[in-house]
């Protein structure tokens, strides 16, 4: 009945109405996708805000749970931190916590080799690494400190849900033991409990979705005010 009534409204409507209300819809689906690209910049994630799917991360975090991400390149992973990531062959993405990390360690680089020599010949007996933190403090070597750095090997890490009773390497592709940082959509920084539960329904029952969908740009469309 109350589909019927939208389509009356619909049909009473002239030209200019129709165009204006399209137009107003049109200016509300731009403004959410403005939104939701600052919110991608500002916090350094492809999906800012997720959806927690299943009751893997029970009692930490249940269906429905709408999560908010931050994804800051050079923020380490830490154990016992919650992520969101994504796995090659599987369209959505996983929150899981970090069971375990893995460190290899990368051969030394050119600087390294470089500071070796010097050292060596002015006969300095301080270590490498404090001597760069006190020239970042002190006499603005963050350049150096920041080269020195880079020399060390990559971050893998190995995750698991709270509510699982083994860790993640049954979900990996096919020869994968460790996830990278490459894999990460995000680090859970805040929740609403709850909240994303119609986020949930419309992904269980597509023509829930769509009716949802539907029924929302109608009334936009007769929307006057």
């Amino acid at each position: 009945m109350l589909s019927l009534d939208f389509l009356d409204d619909v049909r009473r409507m002239n030209k200019r109405q129709l165009y204006y209300q399209v137009l107003n819809f049109g200016m509300i689906v731009s403004s959410a996708l403005m939104i939701w690209k600052g919110l991608m910049v500002v916090t350094g994630s492809e999906s800012p805000i997720v959806v927690v799917l299943s009751g893997s991360m029970e009692p930490a975090f249940h269906r429905g749970d709408l999560l908010f991400l931050t994804n800051q390149i050079e923020d380490p992973i830490r154990v016992g931190e919650i992520v969101v990531f994504r796995i090659e062959g599987r369209e959505i993405p996983i929150v899981h916590r970090v069971l375990k990390i893995h460190e290899k360690l990368k051969s030394p680089g050119l600087l390294f080799l470089v500071w070796k020599w010097f050292q060596t010949l002015l006969s300095i007996s301080e270590p490498l690494p404090v001597l760069l933190s006190i020239s970042k403090k002190d006499v603005g070597g963050s350049e150096l400190h920041r080269a020195f750095k880079m020399q060390n090997g990559d971050i893998k890490f190995l995750t698991k849900g709270d509510n699982n009773a083994v860790d993640d390497r049954g979900l990996y592709k096919r020869g994968q033991h460790w996830l990278e940082k490459k894999d990460v959509v995000g680090r859970a920084r805040g929740f609403v409990p709850y909240i994303g539960i119609v986020t949930i329904l419309m992904n269980d029952y597509p023509k829930f979705k769509y009716a949802v969908l539907f029924l929302l740009g109608l009334f936009v469309l007769v929307h006057r005010e």
